[in-house]
């Protein structure tokens, strides 16, 4: 009964008695226990993280969305504005056009009155003085500067 394997099982019974006598099985499984439930906790607290973040994500998305879709909108209201104000321009520079055009007519027919009224006046006073000429080389003497005079007057107030 000497033997070596003898020597080592009793080594190996006594090394477990002096393990359970100072309760370290018990001790090592109240540790396995909460490092279990302390895993357990991690696990639930990165699941519980996990499910905020795709809550958070999917808010974001929604608000990215919400803001591509105001984007969009603010675009085609300035696309819009923008078309009005070139409409509103084109309409003001036809009336200014318009306007310019109204107001050359309009000094080009006040130098047309003009010209004719000079026009005019020039041609009476050639006809008068060509009337006073002629008349006073056919006609002399008191009676002929009182015709001429008399005559002179009428052709201004029927040629004016």
């Amino acid at each position: 009964m000497q033997s070596a394997e003898f020597w080592v099982a009793v080594a190996f019974v006594i090394f477990w008695g002096i393990l359970f006598y100072y309760g370290v099985p018990g001790k090592v499984l109240n540790q396995l226990d909460s490092r279990g439930k302390r895993i357990a906790d991690e696990l639930a607290e990165a699941k519980r993280l996990r499910e905020d973040a795709e809550k958070l994500l999917r808010e974001f998305e929604s608000k990215r969305a919400a803001a591509e879709r105001e984007a969009a909108d603010i675009v085609s209201a300035a696309k819009d504005e923008a078309e009005r104000l070139a409409h509103e321009a084109q309409e003001k520079m036809a009336d200014f056009v318009k306007r310019r055009t109204a107001t050359a007519e309009a000094k080009i027919a006040q130098a047309e009155a003009q010209a004719s009224a000079e026009v005019r006046a020039a041609a009476v006073d050639a006809a008068i003085k060509a009337s006073e000429r002629v008349l006073r080389e056919e006609i002399t003497g008191n009676t002929a500067a009182s015709l001429v005079s008399q005559g002179l007057s009428d052709v201004r107030t029927k040629l004016q």
